[in-house]
């Protein structure tokens, strides 16, 4: 009998908090997710209305509507919605510049006792066809480039490797192409060979960096020919970063290894005359086990320059080099890079800084 008399009480107690529950607005939406699919990124505007009904008993009013980004406009029914009727939030998408998949959210804070609901718009942009000018910006006579520099990034010394950009013939003739001052490490060809009218083609190329006595960032300029012939802006740059290979070192030989150690790897001169030259001597150890061999000094301008003591340190002794910053016409805040490039395993390319404040 006690037993029952609680149960009386709990649903007296609650009875009122049900009704006021059913007093109030919900908002009910009959999806929360649309996808677009696939969508062009110059076909303009894209919308979709999710419609929701009132299943509350008071008028439901809608507070406000966030997207997640400028791209989603929302729109929504201002007027307040009686119980049982329906409204409407809408959805605008803007697909410009914004190629790729895209999953946006839309906020929707009303009055209702679920206040706060999350939409969602889903789909995939096409990238706009660009004109041929805009794929190929770079011109060279009646050729035009993706780009002037073929760039192979980072590369192992006893890797080879291949890459290659886009080229367009965009004369009335058949084009042959060829090159000219290419160092032997570098390998240049078109395919095809002769290019047709309007017709597209690529520029391949093939980079051996155990052909060339060089480390680190290294560029080259060749110049491009038209049936044997030199045209205007001509040059084509070829860049790659040429790392040391230790990846058949045995975990014996890295213990081993040498190991360079700064003082401090950056210095500040703090106020310096314009037109002035200022020095600093960076101290350095090789705190390994074998000789240290200081493969190159790379200085990011030609306003730094840079003197190696020695290029051979010894296990546990130490050296310098000496870094000038010539502070030339420029004015403001000065910051330079060195880059010390050597048989390190572990810093094999160690960045150092120069700062100064031109008065």
């Amino acid at each position: 009998m006690r037993r029952f008399f609680i149960f009386l009480m709990i649903v007296a107690g609650t009875a009122p908090f049900v009704h006021a529950q059913q007093k109030k607005s919900r908002i009910v939406f009959e999806q929360r997710v649309h996808n677009f699919g696939t969508i062009k990124e110059d076909g303009g505007k894209v919308s979709h209305s999710f419609s929701f009904t009132n299943q509350g008993g008071q008028p439901l009013v809608i507070n406000k509507v966030e997207a997640s980004c400028g791209c989603t406009t929302p729109s929504w029914t201002r007027k307040p919605v009686e119980p049982g009727e329906s409204g409407f939030v809408r959805a605008t998408f803007d697909p410009r510049r914004r190629p790729g998949h895209f999953n946006k959210s839309v906020v929707v804070r009303s009055n209702a006792i679920n206040g706060t609901v999350l939409l969602r718009i889903q789909g995939r942009v096409t990238p706009r066809q660009r004109p041929l000018k805009g794929r190929y910006p770079r011109k060279m006579g009646a050729l035009r480039l993706k780009s002037h520099h073929l760039s192979f990034a980072s590369i192992k010394h006893t890797q080879e490797k291949h890459d290659s950009l886009g080229i367009v013939n965009v004369s009335d003739k058949p084009l042959r192409v060829s090159f000219d001052r290419v160092p032997e490490h570098i390998t240049l060809f078109t395919h095809p060979q002769v290019i047709d009218p309007g017709k597209e083609a690529y520029l391949h190329g093939r980079y051996d960096p155990s052909r060339v006595n060089d480390w680190g960032f290294r560029m080259d300029r060749v110049r491009l020919k038209v049936d044997g012939e030199n045209v205007p802006h001509n040059y084509l740059v070829v860049s790659a970063k040429i790392m040391e290979d230790f990846s058949d070192l045995s975990p014996r030989e890295r213990n081993n290894a040498p190991r360079v150690k700064f003082e401090t790897t950056s210095h500040d001169f703090g106020q310096v005359e314009k037109g002035g030259r200022v020095a600093h001597v960076f101290q350095f150890k090789n705190a390994g086990k074998r000789p240290l061999k200081i493969r190159k000094i790379r200085a990011t301008c030609g306003c730094t320059t840079v003197r190696p003591e020695m290029k051979v340190i010894p296990a546990g002794e130490s050296s310098s080099f000496k870094a000038i910053l010539n502070v030339g016409s420029r004015k403001g805040h000065l910051q330079k890079s060195i880059y010390f490039i050597s048989n390190d395993p572990e810093n094999s390319n160690l960045r150092l800084s120069l700062k100064a404040r031109v008065k």
